[in-house]
């Protein structure tokens, strides 16, 4: 064994002295945090991945309301989810919500395995979650490494492998695992999370002076400019589409996407690759058979997925016609507020409409 591995096996070792008392006198009053019931930590740590915390307490409390627990969840209207969940982006992961809750229903009676390795099997759950509602739920030692306890351990150690490297990833569960504190392992998983959520912080310089690890931490003097090291981002693709924003009467038209792909089995505003001028935007209405008698206006809006942007023009058309062709289903402003869910990309177009109308 190395100097610089001693080094780090030593720093690790301190961890659940340095961070308890630390994360009992500052950790957030979050909701979730409020019992350690399995379905409400499962549920929280999938709704916070690539999500703010503040964003997600609303939509947190609405789909507790709405399904309180694992049977509520695995009968849910697929309708129903994905109106709970527009706006947070990343569908699949309600759909495996889903998926494993009703696996939980058929194999576990609707209850959650306190098994490390049987939760890990459930539909969408990977090393990360699992080992959050492992030793959260259970009191397992089970480490929860995400992009915070990452970016907490390559600084604290001064680590230069690739955080997005599985083998990274792989041997620093297997060395935090050792270091868990017996009865304390769900309190650890969280005060490494809260570290990294609000001081060690992913954007901007890490709050050193409020650092109860900085004695030990190996970039506590600018190398954390440097750490975590990550892999090179792939260049987004760019993409055009033209949205058909078609009203008749009081109903607007909305189409299904297909069952596979970005976005799969959404609702969205009609569209075609490419961008069109007003006269191909009615010209197109007309052969779809809506019969456009106004253009109302022009919307422009972007959007950016992981490896895709898309850039986006809509026209706002009125229309004389309601076909129901080409997949179109035609509802009202109040069916789209309750019923229909709108991906964030889509949605935005109508939240200006409804602005613009409402002043």
């Amino acid at each position: 064994m190395n100097a610089e591995t001693d080094r780090t096996g030593a720093r690790l070792s301190a961890l659940p002295d340095l961070l308890l008392p630390w994360f009992a006198a500052n950790k957030r009053p979050l909701p979730w945090r409020a019992d350690r019931e399995p379905y409400r930590v499962w549920l929280s740590e999938v709704m916070l991945q690539q999500t703010r915390v503040e964003a997600v307490r609303a939509y947190y409390a609405r789909f507790l309301a709405a399904l309180p627990d694992v049977p509520a969840l695995a009968a849910a209207d697929g309708e129903l989810l994905h109106k709970l969940w527009e706006g947070l982006g990343y569908y699949s992961r309600v759909r495996n919500l889903q998926r494993a809750a009703r696996e939980l229903v058929e194999r576990h009676g609707g209850v959650f395995p306190a098994d490390y390795a049987a939760i890990r099997a459930l539909p969408g759950i990977g090393d990360y979650t699992a080992g959050a509602i492992a030793s959260i739920c259970f009191e397992l030692p089970t480490p929860a490494v995400d992009g915070n306890a990452l970016r907490v351990l390559s600084r604290l150690c001064g680590d230069a492998r690739c955080v997005d490297e599985p083998a990274t990833k792989k041997a620093w569960r297997e060395a935090l695992a050792a270091v868990y504190p017996a009865g304390r392992c769900g309190d650890f998983t969280q005060a490494l999370m809260e570290l990294g959520a609000t001081v060690c912080v992913p954007n901007g310089a890490p709050d050193c002076p409020r650092c109860p690890l900085a004695g030990l931490c190996a970039a506590r003097n600018g190398a954390w400019r440097e750490l975590p090291v990550r892999a090179k981002k792939r260049a987004r693709r760019r993409e055009t589409l033209t949205l058909l924003l078609l009203r008749c009467g009081e109903r607007w038209a909305l189409r299904r996407r297909a069952e596979t792909g970005l976005l799969a089995g959404l609702w969205e505003w009609p569209n075609v690759p490419g961008t069109l001028d007003a006269q191909a935007a009615l010209a197109l209405a007309a052969a779809w058979g809506c019969e456009p008698t106004e253009l109302e206006r022009e919307l422009r809006r972007g959007h950016v997925f992981t490896h895709v942007e898309w850039d986006m023009r809509g026209w706002y058309l009125r229309c004389a016609a309601a076909p129901e062709e080409r997949g179109l289903v035609w509802v009202t402003a109040e069916e789209l507020e309750q019923t229909y869910a709108l991906p964030s990309a889509f949605r935005q177009f109508w939240d200006a409409i409804r602005g613009e109308e409402a002043t």
